[in-house]
This record gives C-alpha cells, sequence and structure tokens, in this order.
C-alpha cells in the first residue's frame, strides 16, 4: 500500500475531525477538501484508492470516505448513519474474528467490544481477505444467530456489528486451523 493510501485511510478513519476535515455523519468528504489537506492532486488520489490494499476506501462522484473502521473517538461520524450506508445481511454460517492470546480470557468473558472503533469487525469465512487482522494467534468463530443485533456488510465486504456477547463465541482456534482450548469448530 502506498503513503498516499495509507495516508488517505488514516485521515478518513482516524484524524479528520482534529484535522477539521468537514464529513457526513455517515463519513464522505468532499474530494476537493481532502486533495487540499493532504497536497495530493487528483491522480495520486484516485491512484491511492486503487492501491488500497483492503479497499477501504471509496469514491462516489466528487466525494470520498472510507468504507469502515472509524475510530469512535474525535471523528464526525455516528453509528446509525454508517450502519444506514451498510448492506444489513443475516448470514448463515459462523462468522470470524481474529485476536491475540492476551485479549482472549477477556473477550471469552466480556465478549467482543469494538474498543475505539464504532463497530467490531468480522470475517465471512475463516480465510477471507477483509475483516481480518493478517497477524493473529486465535480465531473465533461468532454465531450470527446469538448476536442479538444486527449484522451489516461495508461495501468491502467488511462485516460489522457493534458488539459481540460472550454466548455467541462458539469456536477458539489457533490460527493455524488447530482446535484451541476445547472447543469444537465448525
Amino acid at each position: 500500500m502506498s503513503r498516499e493510501s495509507r495516508q488517505l485511510s488514516r485521515l478518513l478513519r482516524h484524524t479528520a475531525g482534529e484535522r477539521g476535515l468537514a464529513m457526513t455523519p455517515d463519513g464522505w468528504a468532499s474530494i476537493d477538501d481532502v486533495c487540499v489537506l493532504l497536497a495530493m492532486g487528483r491522480v495520486e488520489l484516485d491512484r491511492a484508492v486503487e492501491e488500497n490494499d483492503k479497499s477501504r476506501l471509496q469514491v462516489h462522484a466528487d466525494r470520498i470516505r472510507a468504507c469502515q473502521g472509524h475510530s469512535a473517538e474525535g471523528m464526525p461520524v455516528t453509528c446509525e448513519a454508517l450502519e444506514n450506508s451498510w448492506r444489513r445481511v443475516a448470514p448463515p454460517d459462523l462468522l470470524w474474528h481474529g485476536t491475540n492470546l492476551a485479549a482472549l480470557d477477556a473477550i471469552l468473558q466480556e465478549g467482543l467490544r469494538a474498543g475505539r472503533r464504532t463497530h467490531v469487525h468480522l470475517a465471512p469465512a475463516r480465510n477471507s481477505h477483509v475483516g481480518r487482522r493478517s497477524a493473529v494467534d486465535v480465531l473465533l468463530g461468532i454465531d450470527p444467530g446469538k448476536l442479538g443485533q444486527p449484522v451489516f456488510e461495508a461495501p468491502n465486504g467488511v462485516l460489522l456489528t457493534r458488539f459481540v456477547p460472550a454466548i455467541a463465541i462458539r469456536v477458539v482456534e489457533k490460527a493455524d486451523a488447530v482446535h484451541w482450548g476445547g472447543w469444537s469448530g465448525g
């Protein structure tokens, strides 16, 4: 991913508020404003959007936004507006979330919280390119029927929800696909 792509992603997901970028509650900003703020031309911006390795950036006419992954604090986006811009889905199969061993005990007791983000990111499959960090110790299989709240799909395919209760975590596997800790997989 290019430096420009990282700059765009960071601005539109995390620093727009502190940098004074006008943004709609569902994350859209003027391309002209973004180009001025980042000292970037339109050709560079279009190339940076194309190079974004997780397809996080979305362009429509004269506007741009990050599809998902916004910071909960300091950004002019709202959970409700983001959810209204995404597609509500009813996944029939387990959803997946990658995490590290240090966080596992707390997650199994308290569930998955969005932390500093607006939503918890989930992947539709174990080997999914989207919704999953590349370096994880453990994969959690989430039963969408036990969430008790909606699941949304961002335009880049990442699945999102506000919270995953511990009861919805059905499978815990080492990231190398070996079953771990007495949980059965499926």
